[in-house]
């Protein structure tokens, strides 16, 4: 038998099905009407209306298209459109009763019984079909568990929510995928004994490695667990014996979809914190939807999770801007193996090249940039300060001109703590970044901002990788310093939240993500010791190495000149007190920073920026180190 048979064999079984029901609804709204004895005058004009109100009513069903679905597969929106059919239906049979026979002798209330009795009947029979497939579903799987389960990993969720819910859902309904969910457990006394799906609440967490049915994985279903609790689950887990992994935070999730396939391991993010950022989305809207956008370094953690972010919110035109081929490749690919139909344009070049970002702008027009390109990674921007100027000073000047010409409306610059009296060169760099565009926002049309904040977990440069790849190789972990402590938030945490500092801005201010607070590298190495199974100082060897060139035993946030504003957001401050100078004079005294970086003289690089920045303070020991070999090197 074809398909095309079978189709139509089964579209004639319901509209069979569903005239009975029409005659059988109809029939019984007669009976109710006369009390269950019914007029032989009536009864005998029954034959006569019969067809012209089945007529009607399936000229309604065909119009709702309520034989183009699965009855199986009935949902909350097929009964939704079971009502609206059937009213269309009645009130076509009143008109068309109404124009042959005028209703003469024709009870109009038997018409309002028949739509209720009608919608309710139509909407049973669906979900008979529904609840029949589901019980035999689940009779197989119960008659043939063996032969099901085989091959399929039994999985544990804990958490009972809506992410639990998602995921087991998707489970059941694709029967390809190798999983099976066994159970829940939750903290949640009352849910215990409950189901979900059939899917049965076990207990709480704590009695995970005491459950007596078998499973293979443990699926973390809690995206806004804090801190605290992800390292409590994850030491329930590692107890049980099992492996286990996570749903994403809300803040990962662009579209917003729990499923299998976002599931990941677990992350030092989760054990740092977890707390879902809370955006003003339409303010955000406001200056990006229609909107073209260019960002630098978007191939970069930062810039390409700030990609991510823009797409959500419907730009003209994304124009990504990066130095680094592969990178570029790779955000390329990410956005056009994306959902989101928006423009993008990729484009090689740096920001060093003034001639690349006069054409750039002058083809695309940008209305906001975001410049996320930079040198930052802190003791090789001390070997190579002069590459440090070139980028983050000269190129940030580069920037701020061709907006300035192109009629950019905002610009935002992706500042750090480590510009915050700087002790290394890349801070020091950070820092002139950053008075550039407050100098440069007192007379410009241009909205010019920053947003400061410290490391992110993951970023290039970020010390967690490093920390993974030490631990792959057996050890041993180098710490600096047993004391050392860093602010660490996500990249998704820290894109979205500059996105939403960008909104605020007028010009001038300079932004401080609250980073919550500090963490011990210490603690941090330990921790990624522990997720991958192992135990610090036993499995893997801890060596401490002592501080590298231009790095500080602790971070900040703000200078002492500067005074931190709520904003009425949780977790963007904003720095007053930091007028910026006049424009001319600044980038007088500037251009003599980059004229020196060309000379590549060491000494007088550190001079040059120390006059500038005056809270500067260079390492002494380092900068004897590199006087040295400077001088060794013109010999």
């Amino acid at each position: 038998m074809t398909k095309s048979t079978q189709k139509y064999r089964n579209l004639l079984r319901f509209i069979l099905v569903d005239i009975v029901l029409i005659l059988g609804a109809l029939y019984i709204s007669f009976l109710l009407r006369f009390d269950f004895s019914v007029p032989d005058h009536i009864g005998m004009d029954f034959a006569k209306f019969l067809p012209v109100i089945l007529t009607a009513k399936l000229i309604s069903f065909f119009i709702f298209g309520m034989y183009k679905g699965m009855w199986r597969y009935t949902s909350i929106s097929d009964f939704i459109n079971i009502a609206k059919a059937s009213s269309l239906g009645s009130l076509m049979a009143l008109a068309m009763l109404a124009l042959i026979f005028g209703l003469s002798g024709f009870p109009r209330s038997v018409l309002f019984i028949d739509y209720a009795l009608c919608t309710i009947f139509l909407g049973v029979s669906r979900a008979s079909v529904r609840i029949y497939f589901s019980n035999l579903s689940q009779t197989q799987s119960m008659v043939g568990q063996n032969t099901f389960l085989r091959g399929r990993r039994k999985l544990i969720m804990i958490g009972g929510g809506d992410s639990a819910e998602k995921i087991i859902r998707e489970i059941r309904d694709n029967k390809g995928m190798k999983y099976v969910v066994v159970g829940i457990v939750d903290d949640d006394g009352s849910k215990v004994g409950a189901t979900i799906h059939g899917v049965p609440i076990l207990g709480p967490i704590d009695e995970l490695a005491k459950l007596k049915i078998p499973f293979d994985e443990i699926i973390i279903c809690i995206p806004t667990a804090s801190n605290i609790e992800m390292r409590r689950i994850v030491a329930i887990c590692k107890a049980a014996g099992k492996s286990y992994r996570t749903v994403p935070t809300f803040s990962e999730l662009i579209d917003g979809k729990v499923s299998m396939k976002s599931v990941r391991e677990v992350s030092m993010v989760d054990l740092l914190g977890r707390k879902e950022v809370e955006l003003d989305r339409s303010s955000i809207s406001q200056y990006i939807y229609g909107k073209r956008v260019l960002v630098t370094g978007s191939g970069g953690s930062i810039g390409s999770e700030l990609v991510r972010n823009c797409l959500t919110y419907d730009p003209d035109l994304l124009v990504l801007l990066d130095q680094s081929e592969h990178n570029l490749f790779k955000i390329e690919r990410e956005c056009a193996e994306s959902k989101h139909p928006i423009s993008f344009q990729p484009i090689l070049g740096d920001i060093r090249d003034k001639t690349l970002l006069h054409r750039v702008f002058a083809s695309f027009k940008p209305h906001v940039v975001f410049h996320a390109a930079a040198y930052k990674h802190v003791p090789m921007q001390e070997d190579h300060p002069w590459e440090a100027i070139l980028t983050n000073i000269q190129g940030t000047i580069n920037l701020i001109d061709v907006s300035e010409d192109y009629g950019v409306e905002r610009f935002v610059l992706v500042s750090t703590d480590k510009a915050v009296n700087p002790t290394n060169i890349m801070g020091a760099t950070k820092r002139v970044a950053e008075k550039l565009i407050q100098s440069k926002s007192i007379d410009s049309q241009v909205k010019y901002m920053a947003v400061r904040f410290g490391n992110v977990i993951g970023s290039s440069g970020s010390v967690i990788p490093t920390f993974q790849k030490q631990i792959q190789n057996g050890g041993p972990i180098t710490i600096t310093d047993a004391n050392m402590q860093r602010y660490f938030m996500s990249i998704s945490e820290a894109a979205q939240l500059i996105l939403q500092a960008g909104a605020m801005g007028s010009g001038g201010e300079i932004y401080v993500l609250d980073m919550g607070k500090p963490v011990n590298i210490k603690d941090i190495a330990f921790e990624l010791i522990r997720l991958s199974g192992l135990e610090p100082e036993i499995d893997i060897e801890i060596e401490y190495i002592g501080m590298r060139p231009g790095e500080k035993m602790f971070e900040e946030l703000q200078t002492h000149e500067e005074n931190i504003v709520d904003t009425g957001h949780d977790k963007i401050l904003v720095l007053k007190n930091g007028q910026g100078n006049n424009w001319n004079n600044l980038v007088n005294n500037v251009s003599r920073i980059v004229k020196t970086a060309r000379s590549y003289d060491y000494g007088q690089v550190t001079r040059e920026l120390k006059n500038f920045i005056p809270e500067y303070i260079p390492d002494s020991k380092t900068t004897q180190q590199r006087l040295k070999s400077s001088i060794i090197e013109e010999n």
